[in-house]
């Protein structure tokens, strides 16, 4: 089946098999961003050999989550699950005292129907701690999404402003007023209604997109995740919410639907062409005119210069992992790159709507044809296509990795980028490090001469 997007752009669907880590993943971020947590895994031996294998503890680190596992009585219902947790929770209150304990469901509470939203209000009531549940297990389409569903629980939790329905009204339809009086005055921030922005990002670069937008006099009241649980940002009618990542539709929708928030639609701040229409997007919102991000994204371009030389011309093969498929190649586009393929395992066209758009004015100013896109694409397919077309570069989940590597091509890991700081003007570069480091291994064989693998 193919879904029409507009006259040229179209995303196909393959119905093929997910490969791709397992959501509980989010974890290894998200306990980092939240200071004051505790996230309790709620599952099986299996999940705790996950968390302790494929994240790459530190021996000596002392990380604040926890697995519950699961024994057959728990799983055969002859055991008491809620005392279980209980004694859990009391001796994480005691050893590490949290300001809000999460927990994460896998597919073994889910497929024994283990009522977690059911027993966390009577306990978080009897231990005096909030608990979150969010059930981020292996049903999901891509790993990233554990993040979307811990962020949706979250965002029930957050306050709401506390002037009233009235007052924010008032504070609206005032606002153009206000500004157009102190647009001639000396000003930090323009008085605009709330802003918050939704993705865990490092501290770092929440630093640097709030200051990208203090640039444009627009104040960033708050971010979820906050840095600590007790500082989680007001939500509600009057408020608007934007996004920094394309896998967090479930978290949208709950701000829109549930929060009565207003959401700004906008392309993802992942290279300096999407940093600069994020920000574009924004401020028409607030009735202001960006000022001086054309000549922003310029200097950006100039200094990535010997990368872009690197990339140019170059082919790349997206399988499909973590949903940053289609910022990713967006911007690889953007830097001369021929993108054969964008294989995503999920796609939700009304959030992602300004992205695609986005990727179809690239296009037309790269003068290039617009990549195919597959959702939930067949592996086995994509292989035969990887194969005619010989990419010199193709980006996908570990599991392919190795493979296509042995029939020489060169593969980059997509989990690298969840994982890197690539967002915003100041990140480009470590994003293009990324893309060119097999690029220049590769190069780097072909030069040694006759020892280097030869393409089959």
């Amino acid at each position: 089946m193919s879904v029409k997007i507009d006259e040229t752009l179209t995303v196909e669907c393959e119905t093929g098999n997910y490969h791709t880590f397992c959501p509980i993943s989010c974890v290894s971020w998200l306990y980092q961003k939240i200071e004051d947590s505790f996230f309790l895994v709620v599952g099986t031996k299996t999940c705790g050999y996950f968390l302790q294998n494929a994240l790459g503890v530190m021996i000596f680190a002392e990380p604040r989550y926890a697995m519950a596992e699961l024994e057959e009585g728990d799983i055969s219902a002859q055991l008491n699950d809620y005392e279980g947790l209980k004694k859990l929770c009391i001796r994480i209150k005691k050893d590490r005292d949290p300001s809000v304990i999460i927990w994460i469901g896998t597919c073994t509470t889910e497929i024994i129907k283990m009522d977690l939203e059911g027993m966390a209000p009577k306990l978080e009531w009897e231990i005096g701690i909030p608990i979150l549940v969010a059930r981020a297990n292996g049903l999901d389409y891509a790993f990233t999404q554990g993040e979307d569903t811990v962020l949706a629980a979250m965002a029930h939790r957050c306050p709401e402003p506390e002037f009233s329905v009235r007052e924010r009204k008032e504070t609206i339809q005032n606002f153009f007023i206000s500004h157009s009086r102190k647009k001639e005055e000396l000003v930090e921030y323009a008085n605009h209604p709330s802003l918050v922005l939704f993705g865990s990002l490092p501290s770092n670069v929440a630093s640097q997109l709030n200051l990208e937008l203090k640039r444009q006099s627009i104040k960033v009241s708050g971010w979820l995740p906050a840095q600590k649980y007790t500082d989680l940002p007001s939500l509600g009618d009057g408020v608007y919410v934007c996004g920094v990542n394309p896998f967090l539709s479930r978290t949208a929708t709950t701000l829109i639907r549930r929060e009565k928030c207003q959401l700004i639609e906008a392309p993802f701040p992942i290279g300096p062409d999407g940093t600069r229409a994020w920000i574009e997007k924004i401020c028409p919102i607030f009735g202001i005119e960006p000022q001086g991000l054309e000549e922003r994204e310029e200097r950006i371009w100039e200094s990535l210069k010997d990368y872009l030389d690197l990339v140019r011309d170059k082919s790349v093969f997206f399988m499909g992992d973590n949903l940053l498929e289609v910022s990713l190649a967006r911007f690889l586009i953007r830097c001369g790159m021929i993108v054969h393929e964008i294989g995503i395992p999920y796609m939700d066209k009304r959030y992602q709507a300004a992205e695609l758009s986005l990727l179809q004015d690239t296009c037309m100013k790269m003068r290039v044809p617009i990549p195919r896109i597959v959702e939930k694409p067949d592996n086995s397919n994509q292989i035969r296509r990887i194969r005619e077309l010989q990419p010199d570069l193709a980006i996908t989940g570990m599991a392919h990795a190795n493979p296509l590597e042995a029939r020489g091509i060169s593969t980059k890991w997509s989990v690298e980028f969840t994982f890197a700081q690539i967002h915003g003007f100041a990140n480009a570069r470590d994003v293009l490090e990324l893309v060119t480091r097999p690029l220049r291994r590769q190069k780097n064989l072909e030069d040694l001469g006759p020892t280097t693998l030869v393409r089959k």
